[in-house]
């Protein structure tokens, strides 16, 4: 398997420039600890970054969108 360009950045370094970019409108969610091995087990704690083309209140909008369609698709 070939090194990507990607994979030389840390998950950190890439939230941080799709922060920075004018043309970026969405919402990144992560877990604050990165996966590194096996399945996901017990709780984990995320964090939600948007950046200045959406103020908080649109951010929760959206999050609250997206909710419902997964909501919608789980059913």
């Amino acid at each position: 398997m070939e090194l990507s360009e990607l994979e030389l950045y840390t998950s950190q370094e890439l939230i941080a420039e799709l922060m920075r970019r004018k043309t970026f409108l969405g919402i990144v969610v992560h877990s604050e600890q990165e996966l590194k091995a096996g399945p996901w087990t017990g709780e984990r704690l995320f964090k939600v970054h948007h950046n200045a083309n959406l103020d908080a209140a649109e951010a929760g909008r959206l999050l609250e969108v997206v909710a419902q369609h997964v909501e919608r698709e789980c059913d």
